[in-house]
């Protein structure tokens, strides 16, 4: 596999035949300019220290060596390499709820950028932790496997939208499973799932999918957004609120007993999510509560620098065409080193 790493270096490249061209541009008008002193024989035994051949071997040694420095700056790279590193630290899957209901605003500023700010905090506090995320309304997705790239999970977070999963509804048991499969096989590390949601489980069976996790020695903490009182559901690019059958208001209210229900079977906690701080710090403090083990994490780098070869070449051809002399060397001229 090769790449360039800065490809928009090798734009210069272009300037090369401009170069050439512009070269024997002036060879031609300064051939014609000589002619005019009289026959071309007779001009060149008058000129008997010029060589037109150093000349061009100079030009195209600092055509080389410009090329070679150009490609150079381009950075090629090929190959790959894996690095192993040493980790202290844990593995957590966030299962976070896109479903339409997150997108009420009882929560500042509504309950799905309050999560998605909520996981961006924690993902800043990692440093040796593994971190996966999974989505999920009516069904659940795994949205980036478990990883120690922290850039990637923000950036898959910023794009997390309801429209995502086109089938709506809350199946947090989906959610809770998918995540328990989506740990490494490493042995001793402490796991645990941060289930991100309003607590409206329209599936069932999230109880029993967190008592699951939890004899595979997996946490599972629930964090439970939004108001028990509920608030209006908005519809997306409108200003207007979900309705149902009746031609009602849709209210989505939090179910705090569901959630904590959840968590006391999951040996995990519940952790209510409002415009403080409070569910951040508690958060931070329970995955800190979490003993930390010792594990190899193994760093793919896809590609090897390979300029200096290149860089060098440069520097050489550059070195020859300083070092010869564009006037023919009368102590060398006995040997054939170039043609007269």
């Amino acid at each position: 596999m090769f790449r360039f790493e800065s490809p928009i270096y090798l734009y210069l490249l272009l300037l090369l035949p401009v170069v050439l061209l512009l070269h024997y541009a002036w060879n031609y008008y300064r051939r014609n300019r000589l002619r005019k002193y009289g026959d071309k024989e007779l001009v060149r035994m008058l000129m008997t220290d010029v060589s037109r051949v150093r000349q061009e071997v100079k030009f195209w040694l600092f055509l080389a060596s410009t090329a070679c420095m150009i490609i150079a700056m381009a950075r090629p790279q090929f190959g790959s390499s894996i690095q192993t590193h040493e980790r202290k630290g844990i593995e957590a899957v966030i299962a976070l709820d896109i479903s339409n209901s997150m997108l009420a605003r009882d929560v500042s500023p509504n309950r799905l950028e309050k999560s998605k700010m909520l996981i961006s905090n924690l993902v800043d506090n990692m440093k040796d932790d593994r971190v996966g995320l999974i989505i999920f309304a009516g069904q659940a997705y795994t949205q980036l496997p478990i990883t120690n790239d922290y850039v990637s999970a923000k950036m898959f977070l910023d794009n997390i939208s309801p429209s995502m999963i086109s089938v709506q509804g809350t199946d947090i048991a989906a959610a809770i499973r998918l995540a328990a499969k989506s740990f490494t096989s490493a042995d001793g590390v402490s796991r645990a799932i941060f289930v991100i949601t309003d607590g409206e489980d329209n599936e069932g069976g999230a109880v029993q999918a967190a008592k699951e996790a939890a004899k595979s020695g997996i946490h599972t903490y629930i964090l439970g957004i939004g108001h028990p009182d509920g608030a209006p559901v908005p519809i997306a690019g409108t200003g207007d609120f979900m309705t149902d059958e009746h031609g009602e208001t849709v209210i989505s209210r939090l179910s705090e007993d569901m959630c904590r229900e959840i968590a006391q079977a999951g040996n995990g906690r519940y952790i209510y999510v409002d415009n403080s701080s409070s569910a951040q710090e508690k958060l931070n403090a329970y995955i800190s509560s979490l003993s930390r083990t010792t594990f190899e994490s193994q760093v793919y780098n896809a590609y090897d620098e390979q300029y200096q070869g290149v860089l060098l070449l440069g520097l050489l051809f550059m070195l020859i065409d300083i070092l010869i002399m564009e006037r023919k060397n009368h102590v060398l001229q006995r040997y054939t080193f170039f043609r007269k």
